[in-house]
């Protein structure tokens, strides 16, 4: 890679950092449009490992706080995270075969579905106490594996780490309140990250070096991110409004140049 690449990879890191830190999630939803337009990788399954690969590690690091503030129910997301991982490699398998400007034209559409979410926002309501028991297993486990191979195998099938998805999945199949939702919700980031890495990993479809330089970039970012969210405080609501209509936006313009590479504008 050329030293202008390296920059570019940082930089789309960085960036992707510094939405994490700002509006606590959806930022890595970037990470495969930068990582194409911005820094210029040719294959866009190659961008969808190595974005998976870099979601996962940066999901490990930010479970760290989570864990240790106790906002993590470790039996709901074992589960989840099991049945999750046979589903991203499920989706991430049947990915390597969707040809590639295809595979961008889905992941625009699923952008516009993304930025719309975000848009509604998610209630933060729910039993804090809720556990996997023995005693309530018969209640939880019907909900949480089929929810869980659902979710993974959109993940791995994008590239992404889900937690649009995986958060209020959680909360459908539990229960719990948005705040352990959250904390939760990056046990399975990790594992379906990991797993669609991997998988595209053992076919060559992950650029090592890239890689290394955006998630150092990402940690970059995301310090500054969470600073300058501490500092901004309640305005972060409006920069979520506002990172929704760029998500929506860029979205557009794949979804535009998706249509018009398979001749339909």
């Amino acid at each position: 890679m050329s030293p202008l690449t390296d920059m570019l990879a940082a930089g789309s890191g960085a960036l992707v950092g510094l939405v994490l830190g700002l509006v606590g999630g959806g930022g890595s939803i970037l990470a495969v449009p930068l990582l194409v337009y911005v820094v210029g990788v040719s294959s866009t399954h190659v961008a969808l490992g190595t974005s998976a690969l870099a979601v996962a590690l940066t999901a490990a690091v930010n479970l760290i706080p989570h864990a240790r503030q106790g906002r993590v129910k470790w039996q709901c997301a074992g589960v989840f995270s099991v049945s999750g991982i046979v589903g991203a490699f499920a989706g991430s398998s049947v990915a390597k075969l969707v040809e590639g400007q295809q595979l961008l034209l889905l992941f625009g559409l699923l952008m516009l579905v993304v930025g719309g979410l975000m848009l509604v926002g998610r209630g933060g309501e729910g039993d804090p106490g809720v556990r996997l028991t023995r005693a309530s297993a018969g209640a939880l486990l019907p909900r949480l594996v089929p929810i869980g191979f659902g979710v993974g195998a959109l993940s791995g099938f994008f590239g992404i780490g889900g937690g649009f998805l995986i958060v209020p999945g959680l909360m459908f199949a539990t229960g719990m309140p948005l705040t352990f939702a959250v904390g939760t919700s990056l046990v399975a980031v990790f594992a379906f990250g990991a797993t669609t890495a991997a998988n595209y990993a053992a076919s060559g479809l992950v650029d090592w070096p890239l890689a290394a330089l955006f998630i150092a970039g990402g940690a970059a970012g995301g310090v500054i991110g969470a600073a300058l969210g501490r500092v901004l405080g309640q305005t972060r609501n409006g920069l979520r409004l506002v990172f929704a209509a760029v998500v929506i936006g860029v979205g557009t313009l794949i979804v535009w140049r998706g249509f018009a590479a398979i001749g339909l504008i």
